[in-house]
């Protein structure tokens, strides 16, 4: 399949992973980041057997029903099927997008992250709803070295040359403090795990990331 319009909104983007948590209700924090301005939830567990993966999903699409915030689930393309969520986001090393895109159907959401410029120029764009960049900084949840934001700004251009219109959300070790020099780097939105799942107030920072991400991106657009 080529030339997906579905394009996904990812200017906040949040992924819940239970393990980042703090022993809170999974479930509880998506509800609190969509009722925050989330614009989409991921639900990322790279701990936890498939079948529990699926009930959480199940109840979270249901507890998120009334938010209209979009659900994806990371890696497990069946785990989406199954649960009727409303796409999924692949790795490098997961399913290859243009399977997931034939499972998931044209109107999916699929996403794909990229580490690298090699990833970059091989990226599969047409079957892409946003492409995720990332690391940029530090972070708990990833192995790998953050890039730093000179290396996204590069790779963030070379996806634009390639796909204009494709979303391009940045992802790790982003918080409210720093999201709006990622967006002025050239992502459309920022992706969080900590910075709302381990939150005090995971609705209050879900907003406060919402304001600075929606603040950079109106700065940008009276600068062009």
């Amino acid at each position: 399949m080529t030339n997906v319009t579905k394009k996904a909104d990812v200017r906040c983007y949040v992924i819940i992973d239970p393990a980042a948590c703090g022993g809170r209700d999974p479930m509880h924090v998506a509800q609190a980041a969509a009722k925050g301005g989330a614009t989409i939830i991921q639900l990322r567990d790279k701990s936890g057997d498939v079948r529990h993966m699926l009930t959480l999903a199940q109840a979270m699409k249901t507890a998120l029903a009334p938010f209209a915030v979009p659900l994806v689930i990371n890696d497990r393309v069946d785990v989406a099927l199954a649960a009727g969520a409303h796409g999924a986001h692949v790795g490098q090393e997961d399913l290859p997008a243009e399977a997931a895109r034939r499972l998931l159907g044209d109107e999916a959401i699929l996403g794909l992250s990229h580490k690298t410029p090699e990833e970059i120029a091989a990226s599969p764009v047409n079957t892409l709803s946003y492409a995720a960049i990332g690391g940029i900084f530090p972070t708990t949840s990833k192995k790998q070295g953050a890039s730093g934001l000179e290396a996204f700004a590069r790779m963030a251009h070379a996806m634009r040359a390639r796909a204009p219109e494709l979303p391009i959300v940045g992802i790790a070790g982003i918080t409210a403090e720093n999201a709006a020099s990622v967006i002025a780097a050239g992502a459309d939105g920022v992706a969080v795990i900590s910075a709302v799942c381990a939150a005090d107030d995971p609705e209050a920072a879900t907003r406060a990331l919402r304001a600075v991400v929606d603040a950079a991106l109106a700065k940008r657009e009276d600068a062009a």
